[in-house]
């Protein structure tokens, strides 16, 4: 007997325990549905395999070039988020057919979108990373909390029919074809420390859905919570493990932020120079050693390697730490209609 007739027996004592209704048999043939169409959205076929190629190409080439609307096209495809809701629902029903072909099309997927745009990455030849690439390399506990949610909505989405088209949107919210993209980038130039945040971010998504559609299909009651909770356990299990690393990060980026903030308080406010310049926008890189803070300024005066020495070490001084500055300057022009009169 198939692990698929033993979980139908199994169906049928469960829904049997008690005289046959309608009801019933309604349940059961509406999971066989559910399950029907999750196998095919599981399936790796050669639509699943274009759909790959094409978001992970997109994708890529909108973090080459820095494009946050072109990342955005690349999430809607979402290509990855349909086998992972499959994945999620075989596991908990104890379905080993459709949960081995999900977890198939996930591992080629993922695999297929790495070697592509770690391939296109060498073909760019990247001198450095934009902001699109980076962002994605310091997952954190907000990133969990989002994919938690998001996955609740996907797996809500697929027993209630009203709110299916809510998954487009869901898979903006939590993306996952953009950060293994960023692995395959980070794997290009030799980057290890790029690549390993990105995939720490794929590896939260990843577990983040799965472990809210489960809660999602255990609340809809498509499963027994007896039968159930072991899958659970080491689904909450695993995803607990994530909150260390993302805790830390999470305080990390806290720290950051906050040292920003000081810091421009400190240049605004403490120093000769900002007096006579505009400050537009600060931007760190505090993946740097030490961190490098880029500062887009306009100035009536250029700003001499002298003074920017001398700002680097009143920040030591004043913050306790040490950081890089470029200045990049703007020079203001003022022009009057009364220079008509001076002009030759």
């Amino acid at each position: 007997m198939s692990p698929r007739q033993r979980w139908y027996r199994h169906l049928g004592k469960v829904f049997t325990a008690q005289p046959a209704s309608p009801q019933n048999l309604a349940d059961i043939e509406q999971l066989r549905q559910i399950q029907k169409n999750l196998c095919a959205e599981s399936q790796l076929d050669t639509p699943y395999l274009v759909l790959v190629v094409g978001s992970c190409v997109i994708a890529t080439l909108g973090l080459l070039s820095n494009s946050a609307a072109v990342i955005i096209g690349a999430m809607i495809v979402a290509p990855l988020m349909m086998p992972i809701r499959g994945l999620a629902f075989g596991a908990l029903i104890g379905d080993v057919v459709l949960f081995r072909r999900a977890l198939l099309s996930v591992v080629v997927g993922t695999g297929v979108a790495i070697l592509l745009s770690c391939g296109l990455g060498m073909v760019a030849g990247l001198s450095a990373f934009g902001n699109e690439i980076l962002a994605r390399s310091t997952p954190n506990l907000l990133d969990l909390g989002i994919a938690i949610a998001a996955g609740g909505v996907c797996g809500y989405a697929l027993v209630e029919p009203k709110v299916s088209g809510t998954l487009a949107g869901t898979a903006i919210a939590v993306a996952l074809m953009p950060p293994v993209c960023v692995v395959g980038l980070g794997l290009s130039q030799g980057n290890w420390v790029l690549s390993w945040g990105a995939f720490l971010l794929f590896v939260t998504n990843f577990l983040g859905i799965a472990l809210a559609c489960m809660v999602a299909f255990v609340l809809a009651g498509y499963a027994h919570w007896t039968k159930a909770r072991g899958v659970l356990a080491l689904a909450i299990l695993l995803t607990s493990v994530l909150v260390i690393p993302l805790g830390i990060s999470f305080v990390e980026l806290t720290r950051q932020n906050r040292l920003e903030a000081n810091l421009r308080q400190v240049l605004l406010s403490g120093t000769i120079t900002f007096q006579r310049v505009e400050l537009i926008r600060t931007r760190t890189n505090w993946q740097t050693h030490p961190p490098e803070t880029r500062l887009t300024v306009r100035a009536q005066e250029p700003i001499t390697p002298r003074q920017v020495q001398l700002l680097e070490e009143f920040l030591q001084r004043r913050m306790g730490q040490k950081f890089t500055l470029i200045f990049d300057v703007n020079p203001i022009q003022e022009v009057r209609a009364s220079d008509n009169d001076m002009t030759p």
